[in-house]
């Protein structure tokens, strides 16, 4: 598919459902470079305890997963293949939904065998700058006997779940739809990533983003 066709397909599914999957972001050795490094920069530590905005800014029990947010100023080349299509599909948004979203930012996260990540929504109870959630999957092998879903509550009261397969990007709303990572059996790679609008203050005007 072109990636006229795909942005689009990815357009008309947020319009509709508010959530969709696509699987042809980034070739498979792009997808494996990400995985290499994510995995070199887990194995060496260099990658710290997610934090929880709004709980004092420390890790707690929501959360289990360790990250590195992407420096632009530092990025490697397979971060830069990644955020390059991103941002062109943040831009393709823009242009079909017509969503204001400014700028994108992501950060790797290595769950380890048995972490999970709490029931929450993205949309942050002070901040309204988060419109777009993405969640790009780096495990290659991956089977459902694994665990590690994310398990997105839908609307209707029902559920879905996504496993996360290496190459397959979960898009949704940030505001609409809780979620949660189920714990895995084995370490479960990925990079979270928002789409971000320019936030409103009190009295309704732009900020910085």
């Amino acid at each position: 598919m072109d990636d006229a066709s795909l942005f689009r397909t990815a357009a008309d599914a947020l319009a509709g459902d508010g959530w969709c999957m696509l699987t042809e972001l980034l070739t498979p050795a792009q997808t494996r470079a990400l995985a290499d490094e994510c995995m070199s920069l887990y194995a060496a530590r260099q990658l710290a305890p997610a934090r929880v905005v709004g709980a004092a800014h420390a890790a707690t029990e929501l959360r289990g997963d360790r990250t590195q947010w992407f420096d632009p100023a530092a990025a490697s080349p397979p971060q830069r293949a990644f955020v390059a299509r991103l941002d062109a599909l943040r831009m393709a948004l823009n242009r079909e939904l017509m969503l204001g979203l400014v700028k994108c930012e992501a950060h790797y996260a290595v769950y380890p065998p048995g972490a999970r990540y709490a029931r929450h929504l993205d949309r942050l109870r002070d901040s309204d700058a988060r419109v777009v959630s993405a969640v790009f999957y780096l495990n290659e092998g991956w089977q459902e006997a694994d665990g590690g879903a994310l398990r997105l509550y839908l609307e209707d009261g029902a559920h879905r779940d996504i496993h996360p397969h290496a190459g397959t990007l979960l898009l949704f709303l940030s505001a609409r739809f809780e979620h949660e990572v189920l714990p895995a059996t084995r370490e479960r790679l990925s990079i979270a990533c928002w789409m971000r609008q320019r936030p409103l203050d009190a009295a309704g005007e732009d900020v910085p983003a």
